[in-house]
């Protein structure tokens, strides 16, 4: 599964020292759980998702309680800073959108494997079960193209913030901070999707993991750190295989998706709540 590299620093700096000392404690922390998200993508697995997702709800914590100082304020007022503070503020509409695509394609592929799970507890003919399993494939064939337009909206505000220049601490902090969530919710939806679906989603995401990260495991063992996908791709295989043997391991891996989808959009709603509280922070400091 390919996902943006965490550990590749924007090309925005700092122009001044507008933010509090660096050794105040609270961006000591931002730049804690910067670096700590930004050496957790070794691993593309569900455990490791959820691991950076409880990891930005820390950051975006230390955000909210940086933006409280007056000196942090202050910064974002200036009448300067406005057109850059704006375009933040409309990252972040764009950051909340690909969390609800998220939240849908969670939600659409945990009732579809529930729905399917209670068919085949029903141990109905093999044509009637084979219909069903169809059904559930087409539904996640829906899901991987809102998450397909969802992760060309990443990449653009990818684009955007490469092209960025020198920016003031507190903006150059938000920024970083906007990249590497980014970047999570990429390695989320692209979770979610599969790998299977990994070439037509997303080929831009192909070639920046060959330039920056080694791949070290096969497409096939990858799959088997993804519940989702796994539990797809023995849907198919009960097809192709025409046999009611595989109903019982069809079931097992269906049964596995759905706590592993259960566990994300715990720590996707979380995120999303914090995502939002610091939106609101950003636009009471621009409006008084």
């Amino acid at each position: 599964m390919a996902t943006s590299p965490l550990n590749v620093q924007p090309s925005f700096h700092a122009r001044s020292n507008s933010l509090p000392s660096r050794q105040h404690p609270f961006t000591s922390q931002i730049d804690e759980n910067l670096n700590r998200l930004r050496t957790s993508q070794l691993a593309s697995t569900s455990s490791s998702i959820g691991h950076q997702l409880n990891c930005l709800q820390d950051l975006y914590e230390s955000v909210d309680m940086l933006l409280q100082l007056p000196l942090a304020q202050q910064s974002l007022a200036q009448e300067q800073q406005r057109k850059l503070v704006e375009q933040l503020l409309d990252g972040s509409l764009v950051l909340l959108d690909v969390c609800g695509t998220a939240k849908d394609a969670l939600s659409q592929t945990k009732e579809s494997t529930q729905e399917l799970q209670s068919i085949l507890r029903q141990r109905r003919g093999l044509k009637g079960l084979a219909n069903e399993v169809r059904k559930y494939l087409t539904s996640r064939k829906a899901v991987r193209k809102a998450i397909c337009k969802a992760l060309k909206s990443l990449k653009h505000m990818e684009n955007k913030l490469s092209k960025d220049g020198e920016t003031e601490a507190m903006i150059s902090t938000l920024k970083q901070v906007e990249a590497v969530t980014i970047s999570v919710l990429e390695s989320l939806l692209s979770f979610i999707s599969g790998p299977e679906a990994e070439s037509k989603l997303s080929p831009w995401s192909l070639v920046s993991k060959l330039m920056h990260q080694k791949k070290v495991t096969s497409e096939e063992e990858e799959q088997k750190t993804n519940e989702i996908a796994n539990a797809e791709a023995t849907s198919r295989s009960f097809i192709k295989s025409g046999s009611m043997k595989n109903v019982e391991h069809v079931q097992n891996e269906l049964q596995n998706s759905e706590m592993c989808i259960q566990d994300l959009d715990e720590g996707l709603k979380s995120f999303f709540r914090r995502l939002i509280k610091a939106r609101v922070t950003v636009l009471n400091i621009l409006n008084c």
